[in-house]
């Protein structure tokens, strides 16, 4: 008997076809528990296509049926992107209260928010770049896997249940509250939105020539990876940073086990050593 995708059934060896495609893709570990999200998520696909079997839409998917673009599709509707405006806030309290007091003057302060779902952390972190270094030198690069979450950051346009989540002179300073039929919205304004730049980088592949960066927020998003993969993500990225650069995680992460070449300052704040 053939299912329909509104069933939300699928098979094990179904599954185990999308958790290897995510894993080898994104580097992302599926549990057993995953596999309601899965059926969840790409239900509506195969209802796009009119086939009732995952099996088959995974391979038509495969095979280049489907167009060119469903690979990134699967990619965009299997990765999670929870994320908040000044989320974690004491990395924000570290950033202007140690890092941005010590940047010298004509040196380009440069971040990387390399796990930027929709932008949240990105604005966050240029607020306090503009706040504390004005209009010196520095600039803020946010990046994802997911390509429908990049076109979201770089609207820099968001609902105002989540404004309250930015300090009220944040708010006033760098975000334009929406009128008639934005009305209920807000802006991040176009001065800061110009020092932001997002693009797509799959941490689980080859860098591209990003530059190097003074500071890293690695955030929230290893506690997807297994160990290994955190090994060779974190190997990847290290020699973006530049030396005396600081490394920064997720409060339920570690770099313990993952990597030797990095000096704890404190929980889940990290620095490079001046002479790597």
């Amino acid at each position: 008997m053939q299912h329909s995708p509104t069933d939300g059934v699928i098979t094990a060896a179904e599954f185990e076809q999308f958790r290897r495609f995510i894993f080898e893709r994104a580097g992302i570990t599926l549990s057993d528990a995953k596999q309601r999200l899965v059926t969840g998520r790409l239900a509506k696909r195969l209802r796009h296509f009119g086939i009732s079997r995952y099996g088959d839409y995974f391979e038509r998917m495969m095979r280049g049926e489907l167009g060119g673009d469903e690979l990134q599709v699967v990619v965009d509707l299997l990765t999670t992107n929870e994320t908040h405006f000044f989320r974690e806030p004491a990395h924000f309290d570290f950033l202007r209260q140690t890092v941005l007091p010590q940047v010298r003057s004509g040196c380009t302060f440069r971040v990387w928010s390399a796990a930027s779902s929709t932008g949240e952390e990105a604005y966050s972190t240029a607020m306090c770049c503009a706040d504390l270094l004005g209009d010196g030198p520095w600039e803020v690069f946010g990046s994802d896997i997911n390509t429908q979450v990049l076109n979201k950051a770089r609207n820099g346009h968001y609902s105002m249940d989540v404004a309250h989540e930015i300090p009220k002179e944040y708010l006033r300073a760098y975000c334009l509250k929406g009128k008639g039929s934005q009305e209920g919205t807000f802006l991040i304004g176009p001065e800061l939105r110009r020092r932001v730049r997002f693009n797509q980088v799959n941490l689980n592949a080859p860098l591209p020539d990003l530059g190097a960066f003074d500071l890293i927020f690695l955030r929230n998003v290893m506690i997807y990876f297994s160990l290994e993969t955190k090994r060779s993500v974190v190997a990847r990225m290290l020699p973006l940073l530049k030396p005396g650069g600081y490394f920064v995680v997720g409060h339920s992460e570690s770099l313990n086990g993952v990597t030797s070449r990095l000096q704890l300052l404190r929980s889940t704040i990290y620095r490079k050593p001046l002479d790597d």
